[in-house]
């Protein structure tokens, strides 16, 4: 049952008392990894490592001198963090076999703390898309695709579609760490988010899902996507977990020019009882299209929680969202046609057979590589940067970047502590539905909620809230003031323990701990 348990209140807890041991956690994990292996979550599992890592945990706790609170916790990190003397591969054929000589800033950083690596998780290619559908190691699939609250509400379309082909998304691109953290086969994963990685499947696959403010948490590591937007996430399954995260890997990173020059000070969260003194921002241009109903109600019932605790719940204006997409799009591309360049076939990964010229091996390396979707980046991004183009694309895209970080600023400076928005626009698609569309348009749909917290910096959350009327996970969104983490997940605990979203009842789960049932929570507002 200590899979299920909070790091702070239990498992810590447990461990320190002997009521269980690093190795039995660790083997209790890594049995539940091969048993829901079909889910897909995992790229490698670093068996032999991560029971040596157990193991030594365990002689340090014997001896009374802990590292901390992650001690002994089994955490999986995303394929595209560099750890040493595990392959890192960005679910790319261009990257395959390639071990990196060091760790990323963040990994070393959990290991320095006596967290136990049990692998690396499953991705879009590079991290680009937003269903964890496009990796060369195939689709993650979504755990509650095989829970009860699914398959009780999941009428199949025909009388031989089978249940193979009714399975959902995760969401991405950080969709194998959602769905571990979802599955039980660690207490908590690390992500990225770009422009939505981290909360997109975090609502998808229940569970918590956090965007640090830009320049918190080192990058130093993490393979690049969008220098300018990139932020290590932090998936848990409750808020309390991801603040014991955040404070294990926040702070300078002399390695990171971009981190704050602060130190950073852990903190505990507050169990807040009086909402009284908050003002709660709801921005209307975030009812976009394609807004699900069920969504729609859902926010609206969150905020009606809020005003009838006693908060100040006031509509507000961010003018310049609806055009944050496109102009999310132009800078992204941009940073990916530049960062892509690296990958040229010479200093390490996949180099083509064709060596008629430098050029003819630069050329076939790239296109053997990479997949449709990051050429597909890289192309568009050299042409908003070419000479002709970049004024009246790059330049003005950051322009009016600077206008839609500036709307979150006056927002914040009228007085409102948190908005409160969507996470996604309806629940997770079915696998065959959601490939009819290719990855830009699904990119430009599921980022189009979470984007805009990236292009000004800001904080984020996602929040689990609710199941929908198919059985499936809800999230809502919480987006803070820039470095004030603190009161951004203040606020989400006390919404995460007013909604009180029901645990997973995966059977697979189950065949190794008939203890879920106890913990089952109701699924609605209290």
């Amino acid at each position: 049952a200590a899979l299920k348990d909070g790091l702070r209140s239990q498992v810590s807890a447990a461990l320190k008392e002997g009521r269980v041991t690093p190795t039995e956690l660790c083997q209790q994990c890594l049995a539940l990894i091969k048993s829901t292996k079909f889910l897909n979550a995992y790229i490698t599992v670093a068996e032999e490592s991560a029971l040596k890592q157990a193991e030594e945990s365990e002689e340090r706790y014997k001896r009374g001198q802990p590292l901390g609170i992650l001690d002994g916790i089994p955490i999986a990190v995303k394929d595209n963090f560099n750890t040493a003397g595990i392959e890192t591969t960005c679910a790319s054929h261009m990257l395959k076999g390639y071990i990196s000589p060091y760790n990323a800033t963040v990994v070393q950083k959990l290991l320095d703390q006596g967290a136990v690596l049990l692998g690396k998780t499953n991705l879009d290619e590079f991290a680009m898309g937003s269903g964890s559908t496009d990796g060369v190691f195939g689709p993650v699939r979504n755990p509650w695709s095989y829970s009860k609250q699914y398959k009780e509400k999941s009428v199949p379309k025909s009388h031989s579609e089978d249940k193979e082909s009714n399975w959902v998304i995760t969401g991405g691109s950080s969709g194998g760490s959602a769905a571990a953290v979802s599955s039980f086969t660690c207490f908590a994963a690390l992500g990225s988010d770009t422009g939505g990685s981290t909360r997109n499947p975090a609502a998808h696959c229940g569970v918590v899902g956090l965007k640090p403010t830009y320049g918190l948490i080192s990058r130093h590591g993490l393979i690049p996507l969008v220098n300018s937007m990139d932020v290590p996430g932090i998936l848990t399954r409750c808020v309390d977990d991801a603040a014991v995260l955040l404070g294990s890997l926040a702070g300078h990173d002399p390695k990171d020019s971009t981190t704050i020059q602060d130190d950073f000070k852990p903190f505990e969260l507050p169990n807040l009882t009086d909402v009284s003194k908050l003002s709660i921002g709801i921005p209307k241009e975030y009812r976009a299209p394609g807004l699900s109903c069920e969504i729609l109600a859902l926010w609206s019932k969150a905020a009606d929680l809020f005003k009838n605790a006693g908060a100040k719940v006031v509509e507000v204006s961010l003018p310049h969202t609806p055009y944050s997409i496109v102009c999310y799009h132009v800078l992204c591309t941009a940073e990916v046609a530049s960062n892509m360049a690296r990958f040229d076939g010479l200093e390490y990964g996949h180099r083509s057979d064709k060596k008629e010229s430098t050029e003819s091996m630069y050329a076939a390396t790239r296109r053997e590589g990479f997949n449709d979707v990051v050429r597909g980046r890289i192309l568009s991004g050299n042409y908003f940067l070419l000479k002709q183009n970049y004024e009246k694309y790059f330049v003005k895209a950051q322009k009016v970047r600077r206008l839609i970080a500036n709307d979150f600023v006056k927002v914040f400076r009228s007085g409102v502590d948190i908005l409160l928005t969507p996470t996604t626009l309806s629940d997770a698609a079915p696998y065959t539905e959601f490939i009819q569309e290719d990855n830009r348009t699904r990119s430009a749909q599921d980022d189009i909620l979470t984007q805009a917290a990236n292009m000004a910096g800001l904080p984020a959350i996602n929040v689990p809230t609710a199941l929908s009327e198919r059985g499936l996970p809800v999230g809502l969104q919480f987006i803070g003031r820039s470095f004030q983490e603190k009161q951004l997940l203040t606020v989400a605990k006390w919404f995460e323990k007013q909604v009180q979203f029901p645990m997973i009842q995966l059977e697979e789960v189950k065949k190794h701990d008939h203890g879920v049932s106890q913990h089952q929570k109701a699924a609605s507002f209290s």
